[in-house]
Parts: C-alpha cells; structure tokens; sequence
C-alpha cells in the first residue's frame, strides 16, 4: 500500500479533489491537507512521517513545504504537480489534469 499526500494552499478544492479520485484505488491510502494557517486540514508533521509520496500542486507549495517541515522530509519523495488555483472541487477539468500528472508516478494499478 502507497501512502500519498496532496498539499495545496487552503485544502479546499485541488488537493481535496486528488484526494478523493485516487482513494478510489485499492493499493493506495491518500490524505490531503493544506499549507495555509487557514487550511481546512492543516499539514502536520504526522501527516508527512505517514506519506510515502507528497504531490503539492505549485512550486511556492513546495518551497513553503522544505521551510517549514525540512527536517522531517528526509528520504520523501516531493512532485510538483504544477496546476494553478484556477479550479473548483471536482471540477471535471481538475480530475483529468490530476490523472494525466499523478498517473506516471504511481505504480501500475491491475484492479
């Protein structure tokens, strides 16, 4: 089982979405949670320890992510997904941009 997190600013709408369509497959556990003091789910440093793989969806996501948590990414596996807060939750234009970014870095799925 491949523990992945998705990490966006307020945890409202990209991250969320990756969340739910990708806790769909049997071999992976997803969480999401939100870089912002606001966020819905804040990112703690528990959050990080549990994922095998974190996918932040902008590279200032990233950048905030090694300032605030670099001691606990030791030997993480971070990607940026590079998709702008330009999307709503499940937006139908979101969910394939997810699929089209996340797939190539997750095992081959046989259900």
């Amino acid at each position: 089982m491949l523990n992945c997190l998705f990490v966006c600013s307020k945890n409202k709408w990209r991250s969320p979405t990756a969340e739910q369509i990708f806790s769909e497959r049997d071999d992976l556990q997803c969480d999401s949670a939100g870089l912002s003091n606001d966020a819905e789910v804040p990112l703690s440093i528990e959050l990080i320890e549990w994922a095998d793989m974190i996918f932040v969806m902008e590279k200032q996501h990233k950048s905030k992510l090694a300032a605030q948590f670099k001691p606990h990414l030791a030997g993480k596996k971070v990607i940026c997904l590079n998709i702008p807060d330009n999307y709503k939750f499940m937006d139908p234009e979101l969910v394939k941009l997810l699929d089209r970014k996340v797939m190539p870095f997750l095992p081959k799925y046989y259900s």
